[in-house]
């Protein structure tokens, strides 16, 4: 039993390192994951990398091509599209049940995060991310179904990769929109704060179609190809940029 749990607990252990580094954007979409380095820096084998990295590919966070090896994930418009119509039916729904049944603390935690993830926005984008997520995960805590909080949960995993593309700093209407969802969801009817939340997340994928436009000339014009040397993934990144 304990030599069976050995493997297991190793390949958790890789999968929970290249996870965070993903998310933190430490490893950029298009950027090709190396077994060799991953097991060298955790001094493990092959076998519980490989395992952690077929794990990340079943959940759309890498994808893996014959004699390419596996690389951070780079998304299609559709892929996008698909993403945040699964995560509007999610959140609407949140919204709705959070305005209904949400306590005063829940309430009072959710304007100080709006306040917090409007603020990190701009200046701080490694803190922005997990503020986020953490924003949204308590209006999913506020409404009192588990279930919907676990769903909530596992977009946002995908989504995180999209989000350490750098936003435009000058982009007004962004400074205060969790802030302005936040009074919604807090003071108002629940059909009002789907509504907010509705406007949101379709605002949200705006966002994100705009600041993963390079990612998808990427995509069409290399399609499903990339390299594993370091420097030909470079050139591929640049390449595209004149591609309409």
């Amino acid at each position: 039993m304990r030599a069976s749990a050995i493997p297991a607990s190793l390949a958790a252990e890789a999968y929970e390192f290249v996870k965070h580094r993903i998310l933190r954007g430490e490893l950029s979409m298009g950027q090709v994951i190396s077994r060799r380095k991953i097991a060298a820096e955790l001094g493990m084998s092959f076998l519980p990398v490989s395992e952690a990295l077929l794990r990340l590919e079943f959940e759309g966070l890498l994808e893996s091509r014959p004699r390419a090896g596996t690389r951070v994930r780079i998304p299609s418009r559709e892929d996008v599209r698909g993403h945040y119509v699964v995560r509007e039916a999610l959140e609407v729904q949140a919204a709705k049940l959070f305005a209904a049944a949400a306590t005063i603390e829940d309430r009072n935690e959710l304007q100080r995060l709006g306040a917090t993830v409007d603020t990190l926005a701009t200046s701080e984008q490694s803190l922005y991310l997990p503020a986020h997520e953490k924003l949204h995960s308590r209006i999913a805590e506020g409404s009192r179904c588990p279930a919907l909080s676990m769903a909530i949960e596992k977009t946002h995993a995908l989504a995180s990769t999209w989000y350490c593309v750098p936003r435009d700093a000058s982009d007004e209407a962004a400074l205060r929109c969790h802030q302005e969802l936040a009074e919604v969801l807090i003071a108002g009817t629940p059909d009002e704060a789907a509504e907010a939340m509705r406007q949101h997340i379709n605002r949200g994928m705006e966002y994100t179609m705009t600041r993963l436009k390079p990612y998808f000339r990427i995509r069409k014009a290399f399609g499903r190809t990339y390299f594993r040397s370091e420097k030909r993934q470079k050139l591929q990144l640049i390449g595209p940029s004149d591609v309409n």
